[in-house]
């Protein structure tokens, strides 16, 4: 049975990659239709102006968006640059997750566990991606992404090499507790609404599942960092931090729901649309912007699964020095 050592590097990487653009093409799909609702996998690709099918050599990731000069085939509607950039960035975590997670592996490693090994670093990379542009445009992290890769997490946790079975637990545990008790538990009893969703609870919880509670900290802390840096930017630039238009719509849709509604029903909407921590308006002012946290504890997440023995390297190095 070959190993590690006998695939040939080029080949290797031309699969990691080719394979990526492919799946990053399909995220696209996923970003559009997993908070509308709709089916992942049926009907085939479409186009969100005109609904008429997309042929398949109009659909080659990356190349065929620059044909067209980024204009769809059969309305001439502008295509999102969008769509090739997660493209390319599938591409890219082939390439990284390759590189970060399988080529370091002994060279005596049969080749089926390498491919399990890549396959599984690889879906959680661009599951994360997926999740960063979701909530970018709806300020929502689907279930289907965070929790299902939790479960993927701990039940994969025998396959690698990161953490054991009961480190995956733990940190997917203490993951879920540092943002859930802080920032809705206690900040619902002071503030009397939560002061961020459990979305982002339940990531750091996937993060921790994968890499431990190490992983899940890092992910909040370098998230919180890099999160509250574009923050400021962004507000000492443009003056203001502009909510996504998706959730400005989706939440004239929610009040316009409960004005029509009666009874029962409009109390049930009226206490969904208070639990929910973008129900109403942001104030002015930087302090109280919104500004959607998942997209920056993915960035943590996935700088800890490329480079996380790295980091831990040079702190624990730093520490010794200190």
């Amino acid at each position: 049975m070959p190993t590690l050592a006998e695939l040939p590097p080029a080949l290797t990487t031309f699969v990691a990659v080719a394979l990526g653009l492919a799946f990053g093409s399909f995220l696209n799909v996923v970003i559009y239709r997993l908070p509308r609702g709709q089916s992942v996998v049926h009907p085939g690709s479409r186009c969100p102006h005109c609904e008429k099918p997309i042929a398949a050599w109009d659909n080659v990731p990356v190349l065929s968006w620059l044909i067209l000069r980024g204009k769809s085939r059969c309305c001439k509607q502008p295509i999102s640059p969008r769509y090739p950039l997660v493209e390319a960035l599938g591409g890219l975590v082939g390439w990284a997750v390759l590189e970060t997670r399988v080529v370091i592996l002994p060279g005596e490693t049969e080749w089926w566990r390498a491919l399990v090994i890549f396959a599984l670093y690889f879906a959680l990379a661009l599951g994360l991606v997926a999740a960063a542009f979701i909530d970018l445009e709806h300020m929502i992290l689907p279930d289907e992404i965070t929790l299902g890769g939790t479960v993927v997490g701990v039940a994969s946790a025998f396959l690698r090499p990161d953490v054991s079975f009961v480190e995956s637990l733990t940190g997917a545990a203490i993951g879920f507790v540092m943002i859930w008790l802080p920032f809705d538990v206690l900040y619902r009893a002071l503030r009397g609404r939560a002061g961020m969703g459990l979305g982002d609870a339940k990531l750091t919880m996937l993060a921790g599942a994968w890499f431990g509670w190490p992983g899940a900290v890092f992910a909040l802390l370098a998230g919180a960092v890099q999160g509250t840096m574009v923050a400021i930017a962004v507000f000492v630039t443009q003056g203001r931090i502009e909510e996504p238009e998706a959730v400005k719509r989706e939440r004239e849709e929610l009040l316009e729901a409960i004005e029509n509604a009666e009874g029962e029903e409009k109390e049930e909407l009226i206490r969904e649309l208070e639990a929910d921590p973008i129900g109403s308006e942001p104030e002015e002012g930087l302090s109280q912007s919104r500004i959607a946290f998942g997209p920056f504890l993915v960035l943590a997440t996935i700088e800890y699964l490329l480079f996380g023995k790295w980091i831990v390297q040079e702190y624990l190095a730093w520490i010794w020095q200190v």
